[in-house]
Order: structure tokens, then C-alpha cells, then sequence
């Protein structure tokens, strides 16, 4: 690397020789300057590059300084006299402005934070109410056939939620109604009431256990697919192009799932209760010596109808809280890499603490009329 400066009349003139790269230090220009004693005002600052051999950013970096120079001096950088694809990667240095970056704000007090957490989770609930009314009235559209429902869609959501989900429900249930008639054995056979142990696992299976495990099992598996595919949907801008279209997504996409698992879930409620039963009726026939038709005798007695219907209420009601969950935190996906992975996770919280919430208050109400 070589640098010989020279004036010529009014301009400074830097002969630029030699191989330019990054293994060797490049000379500095202000020593450059300030060693050469010009004999007369400079005004410019051009470069003879006749004898230049191959460079790489070194030279870019060189010639950097010596425009910094100039315009720290009022000199005029004559890149003109620089070949043309150097000049050109001097311009793109200039072609996006620098920016300043914001300093950051002290920490906030305690009582900023909880107000601005507050106002966040109001505006979350705000969304969500509006949300559900939006899902209500395309449900409400639907028998005047105003409503843009795609029967397909809901057709494969039926087949992913019946056939797709025994196995799982089919394990859940017979290891809840095991488990259930496996306690109750422990207990009641104590007390010489082992017989009873059939109407534990009706009573439980019919009213609480069957709708609530299934309502869970469906919460992780069909809810998070309903907010994956939705988030997908929306990150790769679909949702946004049926808006433009003119197709509501509302009634294109999100009643198709929620009609879809809002049916199936009463009939998977009523298949789980007769596997739980079927593992009770295995447990007090291993561990209590009862035959098949006393476990059934001691199932049916006690038992009503409305105890079987409050259980598919509840499959119901899950099966609505467990779509509008999923396809809402779908809608609601953000724009980053990590958005669907948290969709999903936070319509499978949702889900499952709203069943929980509603299990509770459907309890409550069937304690006060005696159902």
C-alpha cells in the first residue's frame, strides 16, 4: 500500500499504488496531511489511481477517512477521479441516512407498570367479548343461510374430532374410570360398601370426569390445531387477503371449527362415560368379586337421567369454550417466528382454564336446583 500526495495548483492529488487489502495496515491519512508541507491554499482532494493494483475494503475505508477529512476542512472530495465501481460504493455508504436511536426511558414505577398491565389485559378482554360476538352472529346468520360457512371444512373437523380422537379419549377414559372404581374399592371396601363402588363410577363418569377430561384432551389437541392453523393462515397473510375479497374469515374459517367440535363434543362425552365405566366395571371385578350384572344393578339405580344430560351439557358447553379458545389466540397470532408456537400454547391455557371456570359454575348452578 502506497500513498504519494503532490499539489497541483489548488488540489491536492493522492497517488494511490500497490496491492490493498485487509492482511496489511493501511497508511493513515491525517499523518499523511500532516507530514506534507503544501506550498500554496488547498482547496481539493483528487486521486491518481494509474497505478493501483487489486484492493478490497481497506481502500474503501482509507478513502472514507479522507472524504471525513474534507468535510471536517471544507475540502472538496473529488471522487470523479476515482474509478467508477469505487465511486459507487462510496455513494452507497451515503445511501441510507444514519439514524439516531432513542435513549431509553428510566425503569417505571411499580403502579405504572401495574396500570399499564391492566389496561392491557382490559383492552384483551375487550377483543375477546368482541370476538365472541362476532362467532355468535355469524352462528345467528346461519339458519337464514346468510352465513359463508364452508361445509368442507367442517366436515374435516368432524373426522379429525370422532375417529382422530378415540384413541386418545379411548386411553384417557378407561384409565379415569380405573382409577376412579380403584379408589373408591380402597375406601368403600373398608367400610364394607364395596358394592357402591359402581355408582362412584357412574355418578363421577356421568356428572364431572368424562366431559372434563375429554373437554382437557380436546383443549391440547384440537384447540392448539385450531390456532396453529389459523396463525399460519394469518402470518403468511391469507386472513388478510379473504379480507380483501370481501369473505368474512369470521364466517369463512372460524365457524366451520367451532360447529365442527361444538357437535362432536357431546358425543365424545357419552363415549368416554361407557369406557370409564367399562374400567370400573374392571377394577370391582378383579378387586371386590362383583359379577358384571350387580356392577350394572349398582350403577343404574341410583342414577337419573338428568345426571347423564348434565354431563353432556357439559361436553357441550366445552366444545364451544374449546373452538371459539383455539381460533381466537389463532386470529390473534402475532407477525414474528415465534407467534404460532405462542398462539398455540395460550389457546390450550385458555381453554383449559375457561372448562375449568365453567365446570365450576355449571356445579354451582346445578347445586342450587337440585339437579
Amino acid at each position: 500500500m502506497q500513498v504519494d500526495l503532490r499539489q497541483d495548483d489548488h488540489a491536492l492529488i493522492a497517488s494511490l499504488a500497490g496491492i490493498w487489502d485487509l492482511e496489511h495496515t493501511a497508511p493513515s491519512f491525517d499523518r499523511l496531511i500532516e507530514s506534507f508541507a503544501a506550498g500554496s491554499t488547498v482547496e481539493a482532494i483528487a486521486f491518481d489511481t494509474t497505478e493501483l493494483g487489486t484492493w478490497d475494503s481497506s481502500l474503501l475505508i482509507f478513502l472514507l477517512r479522507v472524504r471525513d477529512y474534507c468535510e471536517a476542512h471544507g475540502l472538496d472530495f473529488r471522487a470523479e477521479s476515482l474509478p467508477e465501481n469505487i465511486g459507487r460504493l462510496l455513494d452507497l455508504t451515503r445511501a441510507v441516512p444514519e439514524q439516531e436511536l432513542e435513549r431509553r426511558e428510566a425503569k417505571s414505577s411499580f403502579l405504572t407498570r401495574l396500570g399499564a398491565q391492566g389496561l392491557s389485559w382490559f383492552d384483551g378482554v375487550l377483543e375477546s367479548v368482541a370476538f365472541v360476538g362476532r362467532v355468535a352472529q355469524g352462528f345467528a346468520h346461519l339458519p337464514r343461510l346468510r352465513g359463508r360457512l364452508r361445509w368442507r371444512d367442517f366436515w374435516v373437523v368432524v373426522q379429525s374430532n370422532s375417529s382422530g380422537a378415540l384413541p386418545i379419549v379411548t386411553l384417557i377414559s378407561f384409565m379415569v374410570g380405573l382409577i376412579i372404581a380403584f379408589l373408591g374399592a380402597v375406601v368403600l371396601r373398608r367400610l364394607g360398601a364395596g358394592y357402591y363402588v359402581s355408582y362412584l363410577v357412574g355418578y363421577g363418569m356421568l356428572r364431572e370426569m368424562a366431559a372434563l377430561m375429554t373437554g382437557i384432551i380436546m383443549a391440547g389437541r384440537t384447540g392448539a390445531a385450531f390456532a396453529a392453523e389459523l396463525g399460519s393462515m394469518k402470518i403468511t397473510e391469507e386472513i388478510d387477503a379473504l379480507r380483501t375479497l370481501g369473505v368474512s374469515p369470521i364466517d369463512h374459517l372460524v365457524l366451520p371449527r367451532v360447529l365442527g367440535i361444538f357437535v362432536m363434543m357431546p358425543l365424545l362425552t357419552i363415549y368416554a362415560v361407557f369406557i370409564g365405566v367399562l374400567g370400573g366395571l374392571l377394577v370391582s371385578i378383579t378387586m371386590l368379586d362383583l359379577s358384571a350384572g350387580q356392577f350394572i344393578g349398582g350403577l343404574l339405580t341410583p342414577l337419573t337421567l338428568s345426571d347423564g344430560l348434565l354431563g353432556v351439557f357439559k361436553g357441550t358447553v366445552f366444545g364451544l369454550i374449546i373452538g371459539i379458545a383455539g381460533c381466537m389466540r389463532g386470529m390473534q397470532t402475532g407477525s414474528d417466528a415465534g407467534a404460532v408456537g405462542r398462539a398455540a400454547t395460550s389457546a390450550v391455557v385458555t381453554g383449559i382454564t375457561w372448562i375449568i371456570v365453567a365446570t365450576a359454575v355449571i356445579d354451582w348452578l346445578a347445586a342450587l336446583l337440585g339437579v
